[in-house]
């Protein structure tokens, strides 16, 4: 068995990577856009002031993106380092969309960029802006087939297990492709991004503006991210939905820790919890208050629809562990002699074969055929009872983003009415509002991956692979020292992106800090004044 605490150290250290890197990502798949609509207007209309919005952002832009770089490129080694026993699972699956990723947009992406900064004297208005629009291309797709390849983790579509190999292998890679929950994370993610984007970018607009800097400059710079981050608000907190949808349809232990839902509840009455303070120990709210008719058809899209509770899914779980404590027994004796018996009695239970490597936590020496008779409805109940995620964290997680996103859309709907009015300036606290809450969507970003995480737990891949089996068998010693070694380097990262960010948004559009007067010609001496040679050489 794996040391638990390896395996909780084994988390923390990809959590912390992952919350490093995704500070970064919002940033660069929303600026990509920011700039290809400015550049837009730009060869529309001929104005310099969008070519030099385009170069500024784009400066900006390009920091984020190359300690973006770094911070991500550790994160797929990990899977081979610290979680060997995923990688020997579901790397066939697993790896094929990360392997895309880098070998057709990651490199189509930072191919492209390179001509974004450097081409402008090189290449032509038309051939720029496409380049422009390449970049943000590669951007997004790069974020596609990452959100493939964690949508396998939360509805492995597209793979069957083989029990010879004890692997999962592809059986429609389309599947995998078109995985709904793949698609609407997907969709949910990267808009998440633009309105990080344009937050970013109308944040900084509206600190020069309070200093009545780059007056021009900026207020073009706000209407057009402003614009940007409202229609992109609303696209991320109604395509949101669709994620609230899938949970329902293929992770209800997730949607139930969301909700505090503890009890099954059916019909359009059932509320939906502004808030409260679960009890994971007791299993019950501490207290809550709740908005009536509205849960029910938020997420089944129906007025009549029962929405499994907590309690429902664990009784649910202990009928699930007891066919695949069958599907373990049954495989392993498959293994040792091929008898087609056993792979008969395998097939028979092989949905469930995940909670079977689930009950081997509880199972004496994890062996499932010792469990008596007498052990069996305790080893039931503990490990239906590790099937529901942190409802805590969870709950609050969740509430924190949605809430978030809320007042995004409060400030961007805001900024864009006075922005189009052209009366900022008159509107103080909208310009510190947009300024202060240039942080908010990363956080709301980083709120959403815990949800979409945690939510998962305590499965690598959702009903198949449990976390504590997905570890590498290191030592506790190498453990800290490299999650020691992870903080203290990203570190240094964020402070390397703040100094430089902080350091080049202050200096600003340098083309708009002091106009230069057009240098005067020397006057030319004229014939028979002093100064005039007669000759030549003289």
């Amino acid at each position: 068995m794996i040391n638990p605490t390896v395996v909780d150290l084994s988390r923390l250290q990809f959590a912390l990577t992952a919350l490093y890197h995704f500070q970064f990502v919002p940033l660069t798949l929303g600026m990509t856009f920011i700039l290809a609509a400015m550049e837009t207007v730009y060869v529309i209309t001929g104005k310099p002031i969008y070519k030099e919005m385009t170069q500024f952002w784009g400066k900006l832009f390009g920091i984020n993106f190359a300690i973006g770089v770094a911070t991500g490129l550790t994160m797929e080694f990990e899977f081979g380092t610290n979680w060997s026993m995923y990688s020997h699972f579901v790397g066939d699956v697993f790896g094929t969309p990360l392997a895309i990723e880098g070998l057709m947009a990651f490199f189509m992406e930072s191919t492209f960029v390179g001509l974004m900064f450097f081409g402008w004297d090189r290449l032509s208005k038309p051939a720029h802006l496409a380049v422009t629009y390449i970049v943000a291309l590669g951007s997004n797709l790069s974020a596609l087939w990452i959100l493939i390849a964690n949508g396998f983790m939360q509805d492995p579509s597209g793979a069957k297990f083989d029990p010879t190999t004890m692997r999962m292998q592809f059986k429609s890679f389309g599947a995998l492709v078109f995985s709904p929950d793949a698609q609407a994370k997907f969709v949910h993610t990267s808009i998440a991004g633009y309105v990080a984007g344009a937050m970013f970018v109308m944040g900084v607009s509206a600190y020069y503006m309070l200093r009545k800097q780059h007056r021009e400059f900026a207020a073009r710079s706000f209407r057009i991210a402003a614009l940007f981050g409202l229609i992109s608000t609303v696209a991320v907190v109604t395509l949101g939905d669709a994620l609230g949808r899938m949970d329902y349809l293929v992770q209800p232990t997730k949607l139930a820790a969301m909700e505090g839902l503890w009890h099954s509840t059916k019909g359009p009455a059932t509320p939906w919890k502004v808030i409260a303070l679960p009890d994971d120990a007791a299993q019950k709210d501490v207290f809550s208050i709740g908005i009536p008719y509205v849960l029910t058809p938020l997420v089944a899209h129906a007025w009549d629809k029962t929405i499994p509770g907590i309690y429902a899914l664990e009784r649910d779980a202990q009928s699930k562990t007891v066919n695949g404590i069958k599907a373990i027994i049954a495989l392993k004796a498959y293994g040792a002699s091929h008898d087609p018996a056993a792979l008969a009695e395998f097939r028979k239970h092989e949905n469930d074969m995940g909670y079977g490597f689930l009950a081997q936590r509880f199972a004496p020496d994890q062996n499932l055929s010792a469990i008596t008779p007498a052990q069996l409805p305790t080893v039931l109940a503990k490990t239906a009872r590790e099937t529901i995620p942190n409802v805590f964290v969870e709950f609050w997680s969740f509430r924190l983003m949605v809430g978030l996103g809320l007042a995004f859309l409060v400030v961007f709907a805001f900024g864009a009415y006075y922005s189009l009015k052209n009366e900022l300036e008159k509107h103080p606290l909208v310009l510190k509002a947009s300024m202060l809450a240039i942080p908010l969507p990363i956080l709301a970003c980083e709120f959403g991956w815990v949800t979409a995480e945690n939510g998962r737990q305590p499965w690598t891949v959702y009903g198949w692979l449990p976390t504590f089996q997905s570890a590498s068998s290191h030592g506790v010693g190498y453990m800290i020292f490299s999650l020691v070694g992870f903080v203290l380097l990203y570190s240094l990262f964020i402070a390397a992106e703040l100094y430089l960010m902080f350091k080049f948004a202050r200096l600003g559009p340098g083309v708009h800090a002091a106009p230069v007067k057009p240098l005067k010609a020397p006057a030319q001496p004229v014939y028979g004044q002093p100064g005039y040679a007669d000759k030549p050489w003289q």
